[in-house]
């Protein structure tokens, strides 16, 4: 698996349920990969982030009601 690879399975996993194979492999080569690694932690931050964002706009909304 090469790093384009990576990251195309990384953004999948945001929306689909990857296979027992597919996690294998992303797993085994993050483990050899500082930058997929690297790469894998910023998507999470800003998929936390947008959520945070999101949740506060929803909240927003609902108190000016």
């Amino acid at each position: 698996m090469n790093c384009k690879d990576v990251t195309h399975l990384l953004s999948e996993a945001q929306d689909r349920q990857l296979t027992l194979a597919e996690r294998m492999s992303l797993e085994m080569h993050l483990v050899i990969c500082k930058g997929c690694a690297n790469f894998k932690k910023q998507m999470n931050f800003l998929r936390k982030a947008c959520r945070g964002y999101a949740d506060r706009v929803a909240a927003d909304a609902v108190r000016k009601e």
